[in-house]
């Protein structure tokens, strides 16, 4: 396992590399499926010269570890199938043809519904049945059929979590498009009209902020819950001035930890209890 979390973390830092030096999205893309594929498969190789593997070990390699790398290969193929196809007429066509792929995405979500609440909850009880190989079953409703074709690399649902997870990062890539097309100067003026005023600053690990505002989000606190993750984290960049990057990349990370998923806000809670004891005294 540690082999392969290293073929994971020299993927992400390609990966990065490429977000930030290639220009040309097709290009990005391209270049992303191929080194993507090469690490998936290193993978395969690794994970199956093991002949004997835990049930806990089986269980978090298809439902965290292959899931994330076999996403991103999902999510730049249809990356590339978008931009390849995108209109290169109006700002107002260009955003119709996005918002349509947005309903496709979400329709897979619906398609999907009882295991994806299963999967964002968070629920353990059944993963057994979900990642551990040779439970098949079709009643189980997969939505890929390679755990047929491949069943010593495959469960019934490790391909529905990893595109679960390149849907997601879609449906982010796809609307953040559309911002730039719909509102990008105006966006750009309040932003940098927002810096002039704030004077505070962000000291601590961005990881920490995306924690929270994911926290934020997920507890419905703002806007009563209809406010939007990529709403809410433009507005902690411009009231803290930093740039959280990929931050949905970030919760990703955050959300694989083996341990302790919720460090941040355990540490914040402790925090205001240790100061309300102070007080106290």
């Amino acid at each position: 396992m540690k082999k392969i979390e290293k073929i994971v973390k020299e993927l992400d830092y390609n990966l990065d590399f490429l977000e930030k030096e290639t220009e040309g999205v097709l290009e990005k893309a391209e270049e992303s499926i191929r080194i993507t594929k090469r690490a998936l498969k290193q993978i395969k190789i690794l994970f199956l010269r093991k002949k004997l593997i835990p049930k806990n070990e089986e269980i978090l390699f298809f439902k965290n570890m292959k899931p994330y790398v076999f996403s991103k290969l999902i999510y730049y193929v249809k990356l590339f199938s978008i931009e390849s196809k995108r209109p290169r007429s109006s700002n107002k066509s260009q955003v119709k043809y996005f918002n349509n792929h947005i309903d496709r995405l979400q329709n897979y979500f619906n398609d999907n519904l009882e295991f994806y609440h299963y999967f964002r909850r968070g629920a353990i009880f059944l993963d057994e049945e979900y990642f551990i190989r040779g439970k098949a079953d079709i009643r189980l409703f997969p939505d890929s059929l390679s755990f047929f074709t491949d069943d010593k690399f495959s469960t019934s649902h490790d391909t529905t979590v990893a595109t679960i997870m390149a849907y997601d990062m879609l449906i982010i890539y796809l609307k953040r498009e559309i911002d730039k097309l719909e509102n990008n100067n105006s966006m750009e003026t309040n932003i940098n009209a927002f810096k002039k005023q704030s004077k505070l600053f962000w000291t601590g690990n961005k990881t920490d902020l995306i924690e929270l505002i994911y926290a934020l989000h997920s507890s419905g606190a703002v806007n009563s819950g209809t406010a939007d993750i990529k709403e809410m984290a433009s507005a902690c960049e411009q009231m803290f001035n930093i740039d959280l990057g990929d931050y949905y990349r970030t919760f990703l990370e955050i959300r694989s930890r083996k341990m302790n998923q919720t460090k941040f806000i355990d540490k914040l809670k402790n925090s205001l209890e240790n100061k309300m004891l102070d007080s106290d005294e």
